[in-house]
This record gives C-alpha cells, sequence and structure tokens, in this order.
C-alpha cells in the first residue's frame, strides 16, 4: 500500500485531504510543521510513496524541508503554494519538486495529481535494462535516472527527468504543451503551466543558452536533434 506524507498547517485542509486519499486506497500520514515532517521522513523514508508538501508553513519552510530531505529521498514531492506566488513555485522545482499546485485547489484535481505520479514511479521503477539515449553532449540513463552534460552528472528532479526524457525520445519533433503534460503528468487535470515552470528549470540546469530546447512559439517545444 502506498504511503504519503501530506504535510501543511491547515487541520481541515490536510484532514480532507487525508480522508480523500484513504478513501483511494492509501495509507497517509499528516504533519503540520516542517520540523514533525523531518522527523517523520527520517524514520520513514525507504517507506513513503509520496508527499504533499505546503510552502507556508511556522517554522521551518516546505521549501526548507526539500532542500534537507531530497538528496536522501527520491518520491515525488508536490508543492503546495499560494496562489500568485510564482518565484516560491520556481525555487520548489528547482529543489527538486517534481509537481505544484495552488490554493485553493479542488480536492479532487490533487488527488488526481497524486496517482497520476504514483502511476509514473510503477512504470519506471520497472525498467530493469539500462537505455542511454544521446542527443549531443547530454545523455540520460533511463534505468539509473542518471543525466549528464558533457560529461558530468546534473541533477534533475524526477519529473524533470521524466519531461527531458520525452523530449529526447522526440528529438526533431514539436511537441505541444497539451501533448507533453498529457505524457509526462499523465493527468487531464492540472494547470499546463507547470510545463513551461519545468522547462526553465531544465533549460537553468542543462541548456542556459537554448541550444537545445527551443520553444515553437504558440504550439510547444522542440528538442535539436543534434549539435
Amino acid at each position: 500500500m502506498s504511503k504519503i506524507l501530506i504535510v501543511d498547517d491547515d487541520i481541515d485542509i490536510a484532514q480532507l485531504l487525508s480522508d480523500s486519499l484513504e478513501d483511494e486506497g492509501f495509507e497517509t500520514h499528516i504533519a503540520f510543521d516542517g520540523e514533525s515532517a523531518l522527523s517523520f521522513i527520517e524514520l520513514n523514508k525507504e517507506d513513503i510513496s509520496l508527499i504533499t508538501l505546503d510552502i507556508m508553513l511556522p517554522g521551518v519552510s516546505g521549501l526548507d524541508v526539500c532542500r534537507k530531505i531530497r538528496n536522501s529521498v527520491d518520491c515525488p514531492i508536490i508543492f503546495i503554494s499560494a496562489k500568485g506566488k510564482t518565484i516560491d513555485t520556481v525555487l520548489g522545482l528547482e529543489l527538486g519538486g517534481d509537481d505544484y499546485i495552488s490554493k485553493p485547489f479542488v480536492v479532487e484535481e490533487l488527488v488526481a495529481r497524486v496517482k497520476a505520479h504514483l502511476r509514473r514511479e510503477q512504470r519506471t521503477t520497472g525498467l530493469s535494462d539500462s537505455e542511454i539515449i544521446k542527443v549531443g553532449d547530454i545523455e540520460i540513463n533511463t534505468s539509473s535516472f542518471e543525466v549528464f552534460k558533457g560529461g558530468e552528472s546534473v541533477s534533475l528532479s524526477t519529473r524533470e527527468f521524466q519531461l527531458l526524457q520525452y523530449l529526447m525520445e522526440n528529438a526533431g519533433k514539436v511537441l505541444t504543451r497539451e501533448q507533453i503534460f498529457s505524457h509526462v503528468w499523465d493527468t487531464e487535470f492540472g494547470d499546463i503551466g507547470t510545463v513551461a515552470v519545468n522547462i526553465k528549470s531544465i533549460r537553468d540546469k542543462l541548456d542556459r543558452n537554448n541550444d537545445y530546447i527551443k520553444t515553437v512559439w504558440g504550439v510547444g517545444y522542440k528538442f535539436i536533434k543534434a549539435k
């Protein structure tokens, strides 16, 4: 059974989300502040399947929680941010978050996001044979989830890796934002703007000069086949 950690200082929201996820068959645990979340994660990091993480928390913020745990926890992290806090959202993804949703949100949408992330995790962890995809000096290993640029290792979040993999597998093709969102996020729910946020994060880490990921205005993105 998937174990989901809900980190939110709003008791009503946390309990509603917990009840909704448990109705879907998930096991949940609630932490109402960053310190409690860190303590729970330290004791259960091997068993946690996914974390929903509010950014605005008393004491230790959600961003600080992510920063402290990302090197030791591989599970998806969905940030919950106050509406309009774009800077926090971008920073959260750069720190290793996999997705975000803004408050106020529809609980059914967040539950759908959770289920989509877990489905994606099940598919990717089922990979056994090493598979290398290389375009120019960017190389990814879809089995080990390693990324290299010019031979140097680059750290990406799970969502960023999945997005980069999809772009590289379709190098030379123009992919619409809708295609990317549907394939990578595996859901029809959510803010399609998250595609652009994750593209920016990947560019900051791998492609600052936009040599590989080209924006096709009004349509989507294209990964250039070779340099």
